[in-house]
């Protein structure tokens, strides 16, 4: 981490639903912390990585039970905050970009009005500055023409501008924290470095911390400082990503030998084989 101070601490975090069948353990005591940093949460559908993501803003659907040893916020404890004090975090100190963000929006409102909405609930702005704040912000996110895209509903957008669109909602607060959830994966690959690259610029202009969730082992890779690999629930190594190839868990190898590579060709990609001794066996 780039400061001594993390503005997240999180330690063992534990995320349950019960159901007829049993007790489903989406998330087992899972610690990390996030500095101003890009730390990018990585494993197969499952996981636990998204479910993480929302428990940190408290947005772990019902009858999800969280606890947690310790889930702070620059000093604020996210477990006890009252729900007045979750409403001043939530999209203003802390925001979220989720799966598929496009169809997060009201499809009977403007995308810009949906934007200026965010941005007086969170603010002090009246309704001509947030409108003037929303332009900004598409602009900054690299919309050809922000006036247009303002006007437009939901539909009228392509997918790549509706994960601009929410994008731009969600950094126009200046957010300390950033939870980016798959914001790249239903992109096409031009479309998705153009959307890295905003991220990357606004994360380093602003000073803030990403946590950005991928099943993309080589897009973390380029993209993040550090990586978090999880499997059934658990981190099972934290390495820096620069170092992702030097893996020592068996698991995190397996997903690394599945990629092709342009450079070494294989006849035949390798399968991951899972072990049950994973499920509670060392981390790396």
């Amino acid at each position: 981490m780039t400061d001594t101070a993390p503005l997240l601490d999180v330690d063992g975090l534990r995320i349950e639903f019960p159901t007829r069948t049993g007790l489903v353990r989406a998330v087992r005591g899972v610690s990390f912390r996030v500095g101003r940093e890009k730390v990018g949460i990585v494993g197969e559908s499952g996981s636990g990585k998204s479910q993480t993501g929302r428990a940190i803003l408290r947005l772990t659907p019902p009858p999800g039970i969280v606890t947690a040893k310790k889930l702070a916020f620059e000093g604020i404890d996210l477990m006890t905050a009252s729900e007045r004090q979750m409403y001043d975090i939530r999209g203003k100190r802390i925001a979220m970009v989720l799966q598929d963000p496009k169809f997060s929006l009201n499809p009977v409102m403007t995308v810009g009005k949906q934007i200026a909405e965010a941005y007086r609930a969170h603010g002090t702005l009246g309704r001509a500055a947030a409108r003037q704040r929303a332009l900004e912000m598409l602009a900054a996110v690299k919309m050809r023409d922000p006036r247009r895209v303002y006007d437009s509903y939901p539909h009228e957008l392509s997918g790549g501008m509706g994960q601009r669109a929410m994008i731009a909602m969600m950094l126009g607060t200046d957010p300390d924290l950033l939870i980016a959830d798959e914001p790249t994966s239903a992109l096409d690959v031009t479309v998705q470095m153009q959307v890295l690259a905003i991220l990357d610029d606004l994360v380093t202009q602003r000073g803030m911390g990403l946590i950005f969730i991928s099943h993309d082992l080589n897009l973390v890779a380029s993209f993040c400082d550090r990586v978090l690999v999880m499997y059934a629930g658990r981190i099972v190594e934290q390495l820096r990503a620069n170092e992702l190839a030097n893996a020592k868990h068996p698991y995190t190898k397996g997903l690394l030998a599945a990629l092709p590579r342009i450079d070494q060709p294989a006849a035949e990609l390798a399968v991951l084989r899972r072990d049950p001794a994973w499920i509670d066996g060392p981390v790396a």
